[in-house]
């Protein structure tokens, strides 16, 4: 097996350890607020997408500005993963509408992902409201009052 040298700067999945740069940061922004936008104003052909309200919650792009990763969430519901066939299958109209909209020399390829940041947070506030863990908490707090 390979190992990786200490000075590797590479994260699990190949992403830099340092984070994004300002300019993925800006152009994930950017193609955040124009999806929002055409979500909310678009009426897609797709039988699937006919009525449903898409909430697009962060995207991540890759270094060459090339792919982005969306991060969609419906209102209200927590069924996202049925629509995500269909977003796939309208992921050409958002580029065309994408490349009118924002000025790159290559609009990124779209892939749609479930957010499920929302239950992973209310997962996290069910675990901190436990008693053995408010205990621990309180333990932690009253050492650190007599310090």
């Amino acid at each position: 097996m390979k190992t990786r040298p200490s000075f590797d700067l590479l994260g699990p999945a190949g992403e830099s350890a340092v984070g994004p740069s300002t300019r993925q940061l800006r152009v994930a922004e950017e193609v955040r607020h124009v999806l929002a936008e055409l979500f909310a104003r678009t009426e897609f052909r797709d039988p699937e997408l006919y009525g449903v309200t898409i909430t697009v919650t962060e995207v991540r792009i890759s270094p060459d500005l090339r792919h982005a990763t969306v991060f969609v969430t419906r209102l209200g519901r927590d069924d996202v993963e049925a629509v995500l066939p269909a977003l796939k299958r309208v992921a050409s109209f958002l580029r065309k509408r994408l490349s009118t909209a924002l000025r790159l020399r290559t609009v990124p390829e779209l892939h749609f992902q479930p957010d499920t940041s929302l239950e992973h947070a209310m997962e996290v506030e069910s675990i901190l409201r436990l008693p053995e863990v408010q205990r621990d908490l309180h333990r932690d707090q009253a050492l650190d009052d007599e310090d």
